[in-house]
């Protein structure tokens, strides 16, 4: 199992490499789609907010909860916590583009980056997160414990790191194409 600090320093370099990202691009670029139906970058960091925040809500339900420690994950999810990431394929669940919202600017990006970034540190800093052995379950993945939260939060987090490369190289592709126009 990975220490209490090393779970939460990968949770910060994530985080902060995400808050980071976001003084390279307008809020013109944040909302420009790749394709028709794929997200823009700031659909992507509003999803990853929002999954973030609900991420930290079991975290806090597996620290108060006294059962289920005896359940697993899904084997899948055992694959990719041995693999410490998601694998390197596009994934794909419910049509989600049309319900994961356009942010109205940057500032609403990075204050919930922020506050995300807040309620970890001080869920963290009141308890130690690997004593924990209370599980929560993952709509797919099966149960997780607190620690196994975070740690997937950050692997969640890093997996779309492939994604907004993606979108970065189409949009940049667009939009050169545009200007030859």
């Amino acid at each position: 199992m990975i220490s209490h600090q090393l779970l939460l320093q990968r949770f910060n370099d994530t985080i902060d490499q995400w808050m980071a990202f976001l003084d390279h691009y307008s809020l013109e670029q944040l909302l420009q789609s790749p394709a028709p139906g794929a997200w823009s970058l700031g659909q992507l960091y509003m999803h990853l907010i929002d999954d973030t925040t609900y991420h930290i809500e079991q975290m806090k339900a597996a620290l108060l909860a006294t059962g289920n420690s005896d359940k697993e994950m899904h084997p899948d999810a055992k694959a990719i916590f041995a693999q410490e990431g998601f694998p390197d394929v596009l994934i794909t669940g419910p049509a989600t583009y049309d319900s994961v919202p356009q942010p109205v600017d940057r500032v609403v990006l990075l204050q919930g980056l922020e506050q995300v970034k807040r309620e970890v540190q001080q869920l963290l800093s009141a308890t130690d997160i690997i004593q924990s052995r209370g599980k929560t379950m993952h709509p797919g993945l099966h149960f997780f414990s607190a620690a196994e939260w975070l740690q997937f939060t950050t692997m969640h987090m890093q997996h779309h790191l492939r994604q907004k490369a993606r979108i970065d190289r189409l949009i940049n592709k667009n939009n050169q194409e545009w200007d030859r126009k």
